[in-house]
């Protein structure tokens, strides 16, 4: 028996498996009451093994959530078959389907950030990152796909991390898809650089996934403030209209008043007129 309480003992195994699988999808603030609550009911030797059950960390735990999702189901089902056909495509057949695995693993990883915004838990960036690992590691290999599909991993998976000793310290109770088998030497020359290129193949991937984090990091950052600056730009624009529109009637009024004042300049001008005309006369009547 594992810290996680995998065992070998069959019926016994499938209870502690059932129980594990309907208490790591508990939300994880419930988790610890819900967990001694059960081991609580359960007889003897199987509630101590329950008791002994880890918490799963928050990526696991989402994960988890989803593995009980129809869309998974549909997609593990999808995968399988892809793996059995794709020794007979060729290069560009298995480019475009690699795009595709690519945008599956991506909406699935979605799909387990809403399930788990539902269940009131927020995953954070990091977690989101485990996640995503994960659902590809599941749809990329069998194994990892059964082990994902059976809903009772405590922590998530590392794609190329998958022999039994491994698994053992991530899924609660038994490991599905990995059959025990005698160990036989794989000291030989062309299994060890098959390994030193498969590790240097993730490293670069892992560098890469990095890099491209942080590039996606710093696109959303500039794109929120060219989102702040424009809505700044477009609330001061709405005040110039308005600015604008009185600033157009206090003109006209102004024009109006000018017209009025031209009316009145012409009439004075008229009875300036008139009364310099009488002041000549009044002048030619006094010589």
């Amino acid at each position: 028996m594992t810290a996680n309480g995998a065992h070998t003992d069959g019926g016994a195994g499938d209870e502690f498996d059932a129980a594990a699988a309907e208490l790591l999808v508990v939300a994880p603030a419930d988790f610890v009451a819900a967990r001694n609550a059960r081991a609580t009911e359960a007889p003897g030797a199987l509630g101590t093994r329950i008791r002994g059950l880890r918490k799963p960390t928050v990526a696991a735990w989402a994960v988890n959530l989803l593995s009980r999702d129809p869309s998974f189901r549909e997609a593990l089902e999808l995968s399988g078959a892809l793996r059995e056909a794709q020794d007979d495509l060729d290069a560009a057949e298995l480019a475009r389907l690699g795009k595709q695995r690519r945008a599956l693993v991506a909406a699935l990883a979605r799909r387990s950030a809403d399930l788990a915004d539902e269940a009131g838990v927020a995953l954070s960036a990091a977690a989101r990152d485990e996640v995503e690992r994960t659902i590809n590691a599941a749809i990329v290999d069998a194994v990892a796909g059964a082990v994902v599909g059976a809903g009772r991993l405590v922590r998530t998976l590392e794609p190329g991390s998958l022999d039994s000793e491994t698994l053992a310290d991530r899924v609660a109770g038994s490991i599905p898809g990995v059959a025990e088998a005698p160990a036989r030497p794989r000291d030989d020359l062309a299994e060890r650089r098959a390994r030193r290129e498969a590790e240097k193949r993730r490293r670069e991937a892992q560098r890469e996934a990095s890099e491209a984090g942080r590039a996606l990091a710093r696109a959303e950052e500039r794109r929120s403030s060219a989102r702040e600056r424009a809505d700044r730009l477009h609330e001061r624009a709405e005040e110039l209209r308005r600015d604008l529109a009185r600033v157009s009637e206090d003109a006209e009024r102004a024009d109006a008043a000018v017209d009025d004042l031209d009316d009145a300049v012409a009439s004075a001008r008229k009875s300036l007129a008139a009364a310099e005309r009488k002041v000549r006369a009044a002048d030619g009547d006094g010589q």
